[in-house]
């Protein structure tokens, strides 16, 4: 879940918050968003599923604004080990997923979790 000040303020439509991250050693990044369930992302959604991305976890929960709020995750398998990204892949799919964000307005900063954070 990402930490959101409030439901008031969003990145774009239908958008909270946005986290895109890998687990160490940081090559293969998860994007995590933070949505409005009312007002859902329908084009950026659907844009992440044309680049691959698949929806591997979907939770709602009320925040404590009184917002409502749907957590998404999404993972884009590579050909490396483990279904991971090689160095190319990562490239490639970073560059593809800054190309779409800042399409809709949104500036991301691609980061490596700490192992506490990736194994918690």
């Amino acid at each position: 879940m990402l930490f959101l000040k409030s439901t008031s303020v969003s990145k774009a439509s239908g958008i909270y918050e946005v986290d895109i991250a890998a687990k160490p050693p940081g090559k293969t990044f998860g994007i995590f968003l933070a949505t409005d369930p009312d007002h859902p992302p329908h084009a950026l959604l659907g844009q992440l599923k044309v680049l691959g991305y698949e929806n591997t976890y979907s939770s709602p929960y009320l925040h404590k604004d009184g917002g409502k709020v749907l957590d998404l995750h999404f993972q884009k398998d590579g050909t490396d080990i483990f279904k991971g990204w090689k160095t190319e892949e990562c490239t490639l799919n970073l560059a593809a997923i800054t190309a779409l964000f800042e399409e809709h307005g949104i500036t991301i900063s691609p980061r490596v979790m700490s192992m506490a954070e990736a194994y918690a």
